[in-house]
C-alpha cells in the first residue's frame, strides 16, 4: 500500500506518526517535509476535502502566525487555504493519505484507521 505524509520533523506527533507508517509492513512510504516543500494549494484542498476538514478545522492556530494574519476570526475559508499553501506551518499535522483515505493523525494513532 502506498502511503503519503505531510511530516515536520520537529513534531513529536509527526515523528510518531512517520514510525507508525515505516513500522507498518507492507508501506510504500513519501515523506514530503511541508516546510522544505510547500504544499500546493489544489492538493491541499482535496486532502482537507478527503479528510473531511474545513480549512478552519485544520488550521493550527499554537505555534503559527495565524492570529497574525488574521485567520482565527472572520477570515474566509478561501483565504485561510491561501495562507495555508504559502505557509505550511498554518497546517496542523500530520496529514496522512493512502488508497484508503486521508487523515489528520493527531492523535497519532488514527492513522490506523487508513492502513
Amino acid at each position: 500500500m502506498k502511503a503519503t505524509i505531510w511530516h515536520n520533523p520537529d513534531c513529536g506527533t509527526s515523528r510518531k506518526t512517520l514510525a507508525i507508517l515505516q513500522e507498518t509492513p507492507g508501506i510504500e512510504l513519501t515523506v514530503i517535509e511541508y516546510k522544505k516543500v510547500p504544499f500546493d494549494r489544489a492538493k491541499l484542498a482535496q486532502l482537507l476535502d478527503d479528510a473531511g476538514l474545513s480549512p478552519r478545522e485544520a488550521l493550527r492556530t499554537r505555534g503559527s502566525p495565524a492570529e497574525e494574519l488574521g485567520l482565527i476570526d472572520g477570515a474566509s475559508d478561501a483565504r485561510i487555504l491561501d495562507e495555508m499553501a504559502k505557509d505550511g506551518i498554518l497546517v496542523e499535522r500530520p496529514l496522512v493519505e493512502t488508497e484508503k483515505g486521508v487523515r489528520l493523525c493527531r492523535p497519532q494513532e488514527k492513522v490506523h484507521e487508513i492502513l
